[in-house]
């Protein structure tokens, strides 16, 4: 069983950034593919970026050019850094890790763009 906890988030005006950090712990971190989703209101929950065990990373057309996915093994986390935001970029972040069949998520945390 793998614990995700999420943190960094908050409101931001457009064209900030923020850096979002997710802690794992309670698995061998290293083997996780990890991933960060996010679910705006009235909408369903959309893949952001992924970022494998080996560290190849991809990311939503949405995103390209102003998101990063990074991971540190050695500190069992994972962060998105989030630059130039939009207000489209309002919505709740999710972590996810992901190792063949099992998966596991946080419990997100909220990110604001707002004058």
């Amino acid at each position: 069983q793998v614990q995700l906890v999420e943190s960094g988030g908050g409101l931001v005006q457009p064209g900030g950034s923020l850096r979002l950090s997710c802690a794992a712990s309670g698995g061998i971190f290293s083997i996780y593919d990890m991933g960060w989703y996010r679910q705006a209101p009235g909408k369903q929950r959309e893949l952001v970026t992924t970022i494998t065990s080996g560290g190849s990373t991809n990311y939503a057309d949405s995103v390209k050019g102003r998101f990063t996915i990074s991971r540190d093994n050695a500190k069992n986390t994972v962060y998105l850094q989030m630059n130039n935001l939009k207000s489209e970029d309002t919505a709740v972040y999710y972590c996810n890790a992901r190792a063949g069949e099992l998966t596991f998520w946080g419990q997100g945390t909220q990110v604001t763009v707002s004058s």
